[in-house]
C-alpha cells in the first residue's frame, strides 16, 4: 500500500471523486439538491477546488515561493467569484 502514501495519488483519487460528484450534481438535480442554482454553484465550486489542487500538486505551485502561492490562491478565488457573479447576473 505504498501507493497511497504518495500525495499525488491521493490528490488524483480525490479529483476523480470530485469529478463524479460534480457530474452527478449536473445531471441529476433531484438526488443531492433540488435547486438548479445550488447545483450549479456546487459544480463551479468543485471545479475551482480541482483547479487549486491541480495547480498546487501537479504544477508544483505548492513548492513555489510564498508570493506566487498567494497570487495563485487569489486568482482561483477571484475567478470563481467572477464566474458565479456572471452566472447570477445572466
Amino acid at each position: 500500500m505504498r501507493l497511497f502514501k504518495n500525495r499525488k495519488v491521493i490528490v488524483w483519487l480525490l479529483l476523480m471523486i470530485a469529478t463524479l460528484v460534480s457530474w452527478k450534481l449536473g445531471t441529476d438535480h433531484g438526488l443531492f439538491v433540488d435547486d438548479r442554482r445550488i447545483a450549479a454553484f456546487g459544480v463551479m465550486g468543485i471545479a475551482f477546488i480541482k483547479v487549486h489542487f491541480v495547480g498546487a500538486d501537479f504544477m508544483e505551485v505548492r513548492e513555489a515561493p510564498l508570493l506566487l502561492r498567494l497570487w495563485f490562491a487569489a486568482w482561483v478565488v477571484i475567478t470563481l467569484s467572477v464566474v458565479i457573479g456572471i452566472y447570477m447576473w445572466a
